[in-house]
């Protein structure tokens, strides 16, 4: 799929790590029986293109967090080295999900960790290698990959402050009027120091329209206790399409097996 980027093309530091996001449910593709991260895509489920792309970023080993028919979610990866899975239960939000990874790092050296959606399978493995090279470079405890879209509706949006660094992420729905217009969107690729992550998420609160927890909370948070948080402008406009309806499925499915046929004559 991609030229596979081994760790030491990276840093002499340990391999990252990822959690990647997989509980939710498909309720708006249509049948709304299969998990949203099981559809389809150039064959393969879409959260196998996202692991295989943290892979080939020299990720070391991926958490998935499941919920709504968990057992086919880990079906979908067999075979599959350096997975774990972790059960959501009762969803109260990204941040919630993330949170309930915490058992599987207590104990270990703070370590690179990046935090993804599983129903994104247009991500890169090179956009994940800048995102990591620049967290690392910039000793950062959180590093976000942002995307300026023509059409920003359903995004989170990211708001700058004066000096141009971020402020926070507003989801669409606390958005104001003047937010809305704002193009550079948080397409969900994040990296933090795990042991920053897991710090700020104690501090998130459900004082949003949803009432969930949000990760999109976390980099405000860190910033406000004074750690350094990066915004990368480094994620293509094509590779965050949503994936909500069986039209944008095709649609998905038409690029990245454009791309994988280009990558092969390439490879010719």
């Amino acid at each position: 799929m991609t030229e596979v980027l081994h760790n030491s093309d990276l840093s002499d530091r340990a391999a990252p790590q990822a959690v990647i996001l997989a509980a939710g449910k498909g309720t708006r593709m249509g049948d709304g029986d299969l998990p949203k991260v099981l559809y389809a895509v150039a064959d393969k489920p879409m959260l196998w293109w996202v692991v295989k792309a943290c892979q080939a970023a020299g990720v070391s080993r991926c958490v998935i967090v499941v919920g709504y028919k968990a057992d086919d979610v880990r079906q979908s990866l067999d075979g599959l080295e350096g997975i774990e899975f972790v059960d959501q239960g009762d969803p109260k939000g990204t941040a919630h999900a993330a949170q309930v990874t915490r058992p599987l790092f207590e104990g270990q050296p703070d370590t690179d960790l990046f935090v993804l959606a599983g129903d994104g399978p247009l991500i890169r493995t090179k956009t994940l290698a800048r995102l990591l090279e620049v967290h690392r470079r910039r000793g950062a405890s959180a590093t976000l990959a942002t995307s300026i879209i023509d059409n920003p509706t359903g995004y989170g949006r990211v708001i700058r402050s004066a000096d141009g660094g971020l402020e926070r992420i507003v989801e669409q729905k606390d958005a104001t009027p003047e937010q809305l217009q704002v193009r550079e969107v948080n397409p969900s690729y994040y990296c933090f120091s795990s042991e920053s992550l897991f710090s700020a998420l104690d501090e998130v609160k459900a004082n949003n329209s949803q009432g969930e927890y949000y990760i999109t909370d976390v980099p405000a948070i860190l910033k406000g206790q004074g750690k350094k948080v990066e915004v990368v402008e480094a994620v293509p406009a094509q590779d965050v399409l949503s994936i909500n309806t069986q039209e944008q499925l095709a649609e998905v499915d038409a690029i990245l097996r454009q791309r994988l046929a280009g990558e092969s004559v390439g490879a010719a």
